[in-house]
């Protein structure tokens, strides 16, 4: 007679068994890893090499001197304070829109945060336009910045607002699921505490972000720095004044000089490679603060959002000499009087 398993019994298999039934066979292991290193090959590592290559084809002298020349010395100079301009201002932008997504309620807020990914669904060149149709000469504004000799197109200022457009994203989108994983608890508690508006985000969200902060500014400068599609319909391509990296490495691209696109191109390149160093740099930090922050055991003289609040402000928490069976939380007036705050 066969013999009967109770009713919601398991049978436990041996540990070995187990590996085996959740493992991938090793060829198909060897297989994943064999087309991955192939895709990188073929997709990243040809092309990243293909283009140091044709830089230094005929030598160190002529790469210097396609770097020198001025027209790409004005392009290098003109990307650069395009990037100078447009990260600050998406870094006030992003962590304002942020903020109010993250730690508000209001009416809006989700156009809001639907207009933050516009330009991902929009393409740069379309972008672009909708500046000419603004600002060109038959355009809504034209007519009345030609009257006051004010210069949008074709110019600095239309390239930075281009720039600004495609890049605003970056710093808002790294932002706020951090700001929403983290909640309001800790600006409560430092409002509480006595803090005003500027020592909360200072003392308290600023750095809780920091490193989603910078993170996101890596983002958009590396953005700003490669963008082409907008900045040529707004740029006009005037050699040596409006032209940025990108412009120019097509422009010498189509004249057939050849070393010099890939000099320009190769430094665009080194600036990818800068960022994604810097990118995996900030992950590592992040990764590292995190797996710290979940091994720190907090004392419990006070609620916990008080105490980190109290430290963050420069200040102790306020100990109860009572013992622990009989001690209750500390007022808000006692932890106000430890900190030096007053109402």
């Amino acid at each position: 007679m066969a013999a009967t398993i109770p009713v919601g019994a398991t049978r436990a298999l041996p540990p070995g068994r187990l590996h085996d039934a959740t493992a991938e066979a090793p060829w198909v292991r060897r297989t994943l890893i064999a087309l991955a290193a192939l895709f990188l090959t073929l997709f990243l590592f040809v092309p990243l090499a293909a283009v140091f290559y044709e830089a230094l084809r005929q030598g160190l002298h002529a790469y210097w001197n396609a770097l020198v020349e001025p027209d790409a010395l004005s392009a290098i100079r003109l990307t650069l304070t395009v990037a100078a301009i447009a990260v600050p201002l998406n870094l006030v932008f992003g962590v304002a829109a942020a903020w109010a997504i993250a730690k508000f309620e209001f009416p809006g807020k989700s156009l809001l945060t639907t207009l933050i990914d516009l330009p991902f669904s929009v393409s740069p060149v379309i972008s672009g336009l909708i500046y000419v149709l603004l600002f060109g000469a038959q355009g809504w504004l034209g007519p009345w910045l030609a009257e006051h000799d004010i210069r949008i197109l074709f110019a600095v200022p239309g390239i930075v607002l281009a720039t600004v457009f495609v890049t605003f994203p970056f710093v808002a989108r790294e932002l706020i699921p951090l700001m929403q994983a983290q909640g309001t608890e800790e600006e409560e508690a430092a409002i509480v505490l006595g803090a005003s508006g500027w020592q909360t985000f200072r003392r308290v969200t600023l750095p809780n972000i920091r490193w989603g902060l910078l993170y996101g500014v890596i983002l958009c400068n590396a953005r700003a720095m490669g963008e082409f599609g907008a900045v040529s319909v707004v740029s006009g391509h005037i050699r040596g004044l409006t032209n940025t990296m990108p412009l120019h490495v097509e422009i010498l691209y189509n004249e057939y000089n050849f070393v010099a696109a890939f000099a320009v191109a190769s430094l665009l390149t080194l600036l990818a490679l800068l960022t994604l160093a810097i990118k995996t740099l900030v992950e590592f930090r992040t990764r590292r603060e995190l797996g710290e922050a979940s091994d720190e055991a907090v004392p419990a003289a006070l609620p916990a959002t008080m105490q980190a609040h109290a430290r963050s402000f420069g200040g102790e928490p306020a100990r109860d000499a009572r013992p622990a069976t009989v001690r209750g939380p500390a007022t808000a007036a006692d932890a106000q009087d430890s900190l030096g705050w007053t109402s």
